[in-house]
């Protein structure tokens, strides 16, 4: 007899954001295992009968960290648990929540995905910026600025997706930003392309900077912008300013 994992999108930072399902599955929870992103009121929303585990990582950190969350995931349900793997965003949306679940079946352990709002969506959402609008972007495409600790080169083609599509969000990739954007240049785009940096989207500290490919590196190192941050690239950013509503 085991338990049941369920592997749980807590959403992009506003707590009103999580999905009822959601909540259900953590009101169920024995053990609640939660990420660095998830918001203080909703990990408060555990209850006190259920045992929290803090299992975040910063970025930078042993990649190895993950194979102790997963070891976790597995013990406590042959131990007839249920468990909440509580992830910030969503867990398929470069949340690890796929090889997580591949761990699972491997070790023949029930689970079930429960989605959340991506950051990626969320937080433009929240700055006034439609990620597809019909007179400017057809196509939307997420992609990791920070690729697996493991790989010893990166595999994102930035100078071919500079045309491939009208909208790029990046996520976690504000530390190569200068560098992404000088590859985006030179695989097509013009130097005037709209960009926007959010950081902490759909928090109270909901912030935007915007500016273009060519100086939006600088401009964010002047305002000393932090993670967590999305950027967005293409024409749909100017529309922040007509309908941007917060």
């Amino acid at each position: 007899m085991t338990g049941k994992v369920f592997i749980v999108g807590a959403g992009p930072g506003d707590p009103k954001l999580i999905t009822l399902k959601a909540v259900e599955s953590i009101k169920s929870a024995d053990i609640v295992l939660y990420d660095r992103l998830v918001s203080k009121k909703i990990v408060g929303m555990i209850p006190k009968r259920a045992e929290k585990m803090y299992v975040g990582r910063d970025v930078g950190d042993d990649y190895k960290h993950q194979n102790t969350t997963n070891d976790m995931m597995v013990k406590f349900a042959k131990k007839n648990k249920n468990v909440v793997r509580l992830k910030g965003g969503d867990p398929f949306i470069f949340g690890r929540g796929g090889e997580e679940a591949e761990f699972l079946r491997k070790h023949k352990v029930k689970y079930e995905i429960i989605p959340g709002i991506t950051s990626g969506i969320g937080s433009a959402a929240y700055s006034g910026i439609p990620l597809t609008h019909r007179k400017y972007a057809s196509s939307v495409v997420f992609v990791t600025g920070h690729e697996d600790a493991k790989k010893t080169e990166g595999v994102v083609d930035w100078k071919k997706l500079a045309n491939a599509v009208d909208t790029i969000v990046i996520m976690m990739g504000l530390s190569r930003l200068d560098i992404i954007s000088k590859k985006l240049i030179s695989g097509g785009l013009s130097k005037n392309t709209p960009v926007a940096v959010i950081q902490n989207g759909t928090t109270d500290e909901h912030k935007m900077i915007k500016g273009t490919l060519l100086n939006i590196s600088r401009k964010v190192n002047e305002a000393k912008v932090k993670p967590p941050t999305i950027v967005v690239v293409g024409k749909v950013v100017n529309l922040s300013g007509k309908i941007g509503w917060r």
